[in-house]
């Protein structure tokens, strides 16, 4: 037995499990505080949240620095440690998995459970990425080994598989882009995770460039149609969350990355790492209108075929792998 912790904020951990466990032949259950997602068919587990209620403006949530988020003598987080306490004591799991928490990691490991993390990109230096990455037994990487941060110490790196990013449309056909009768299209595809970018600055990006068309998709949207807008454009502005990533590296499509202010700078880490390889445009930041000419038409000029090396297409399949491999160690 695996079981897979999925984060709630956002989609996109949910998304990644999804993927990752049609490759699994290891029976895998779901724990997370989000609903199970439609047509999961293995066990699932709903966690109490540990955010509501709300924690005192003054609690201490880090444990003096130690943690992430474990507020003291929270009603939510109790339940929640129990709750997974007593499934890893019924199941005796080979492997759990932890996209992404560092105390569910140490929760489990301290139980006596192998523990496996999805890698998450940005500065991951703090003493609690330490504590937790030092601990696991392994280290999944949703991007390719061109990605791999300089600054990580050497025993990470020996331990984690670099399968490149993966995504829900892996498995669709990309088709040839034809163009538009009536003009170049942007798409702009957002997350539902937080956004730091104004309507005002959106419209003045679409004002400055009179000779494209603008359609947006936000977090949420019907994967169809998603995926028919994808092909459709002629460049994806794209904000720089793994999976959103991923989707455009799955369609190939000319893009602009730009990053939003994440924990850890992990988008910014992401948008830098497409633009040194090439890939595609990464920018830290929403820019002024008057880049946008500028930086649509750099992307055009980049083109798509580059993010077959950021995204091979069997990223999904390369980590049930390693996550099998790591459950199966001795």
């Amino acid at each position: 037995m695996i079981g897979y912790y999925v984060h709630h904020v956002g989609q996109g951990h949910l998304r990644r499990l999804v993927a990752v466990a049609a490759h699994l032949r290891t029976p895998v259950t779901g724990l997370s505080s989000l609903p199970a997602p439609p047509g999961w068919s293995g066990e699932w587990v709903l966690l109490p949240r540990d955010d509501e209620p709300a924690p005192a403006a003054d609690a201490d949530v880090t444990a003096h620095g130690r943690l992430h988020w474990a507020p003291l003598g929270h009603p939510g987080l109790r339940a929640r440690m129990a709750t997974m306490a007593a499934w890893v004591e019924r199941t005796a799991p080979a492997l759990v998995v932890a996209d992404v928490s560092v105390e569910v990691a140490l929760l489990a490991r301290l139980l006596g459970a192998r523990v496996a993390l999805m890698a998450m990109a940005g500065d991951r230096d703090d003493a609690p990425h330490r504590l937790a990455q030092d601990v696991a037994a392994g280290l999944v990487a949703p991007w390719p080994a061109l990605a791999a941060s300089a600054d990580w110490p050497q025993r990470w790196h020996d331990k984690t598989s670099y399968v490149g990013a993966f995504s829900r449309f892996d498995d669709r056909p990309v088709t040839d882009h034809t163009g538009g009768a009536q003009g170049r299209r942007v798409l702009v595809l957002w997350g539902s995770g937080g956004d730091d970018v104004t309507d005002a600055e959106r419209a003045a990006a679409r004002e400055a460039t009179p000779g494209w068309r603008w359609t947006y998709r936000l977090g949420g949207s019907e994967p169809d149609d998603v995926w028919g807008d994808l092909l459709a454009a002629d460049v994806v502005v794209v904000h720089g969350g793994s999976n959103a990533v991923a989707e455009v590296a799955a369609a190939r499509r000319p893009a602009v990355v730009v990053a939003q202010a994440r924990p850890f700078d992990e988008q910014v880490a992401r948008a830098r790492a497409v633009d040194a390889a090439g890939i595609a445009r990464g920018l830290d930041r929403w820019p002024p209108a008057q880049d946008w000419p500028g930086l649509l038409d750099d992307a055009l000029r980049r083109g798509g075929a580059g993010w077959l090396r950021w995204s091979p297409g069997d990223g999904a399949q390369r980590a049930a792998t390693a996550l099998e491999s790591l459950a199966g160690a001795p």
